[in-house]
């Protein structure tokens, strides 16, 4: 009974403090191509069952949004990690910001998960392994309830623990963790969101492929970059070594969404 009161207060005051998970992940861009590999530290915060999930970047550019600073924007639809949750709610959005707008894409697949009994250490937390499928993808997973925390990267939640680390069947995306930070304030800079679903997120994607400088809608008919060597190029050039290396990167998570561009 004194564990079970302790474990309860314990609980409740972690949930109170805001606490943040770094997750060294990793994904390749091209699956017919192991080599072509992403590698970037993402960040979970968290507070009173809400969370953020984000990469550094996007972190640093929220933060500079809200100070009035100058805002950083990633170009593109595809491979964006940006996630909010509501642990409490049960709610997980999406956040896709485009042509400084910001687009929020509820994720509505129930995580049904497969909890087994073995157990190993990762790093310094005693784990469990559990499984489950999302995005058309078979995903393992290692909890700790060391980290009474019921979150993870990206989308995934609900175990009886923080997950430690999280790959695919096919060895495509891997999120560990790498580091725990206590303290600060986890703040939110995309409160102004346009509602979308996943048809929409493919209208938006094959915008960005057919038109990445959005050149169409200001009514250019035609436009010059200047390369790093002080090259003057027209924008054409630039536009199809984007549509190339979409083309070669299509490899989203989500594989149930891929899209086929044309």
């Amino acid at each position: 009974m004194k564990f079970i009161i302790f474990f309860l207060v314990f609980s409740t005051f972690c949930f109170s403090q805001k606490i943040s998970f770094i997750y060294e992940t990793k994904y390749k861009l091209n699956s017919e191509n192991p080599d072509d590999v992403n590698s970037e530290n993402m960040i979970l915060d968290l507070k009173n069952n809400i969370s953020i999930f984000r990469d550094s970047v996007e972190k640093k550019a929220d933060s500079l949004k809200l100070n009035n600073g100058r805002e950083i924007f990633k170009m593109g639809v595809e491979n964006k990690f940006y996630v909010k949750k509501n642990l409490a709610q049960k709610r997980i959005e999406k956040v896709i910001t485009y042509l400084e707008r910001d687009y929020l894409l509820p994720i509505e697949e129930i995580l049904n998960w497969k909890i087994t009994s073995e157990q190993k250490m990762i790093g310094k937390y005693k784990s469990q392994k559990a499984e489950t499928n999302y995005g058309g993808r078979n995903w393992i997973a290692w909890f700790t309830t060391e980290l009474p925390f019921s979150d993870g990267p990206y989308i995934f939640n609900g175990l009886p623990g923080l997950i430690v680390s999280i790959q695919d069947s096919n060895n495509e995306y891997l999120f560990n963790l790498i580091e725990v930070k206590k303290g600060g304030n986890i703040f939110d800079a995309r409160t102004k969101t346009i509602k979308i679903d996943w048809k929409k997120y493919e209208t938006l994607a094959k915008s960005y492929f057919n038109d990445p400088f959005n050149i169409n809608s200001k009514g250019w008919k035609t436009a010059t970059f200047t390369d790093p060597n002080g090259k003057t190029v027209d924008i054409s050039v630039k536009n199809k070594e984007i549509q190339n290396d979409i083309l070669q990167e299509n490899n989203p998570i989500e594989l149930n969404h891929k899209i086929n561009y044309k």
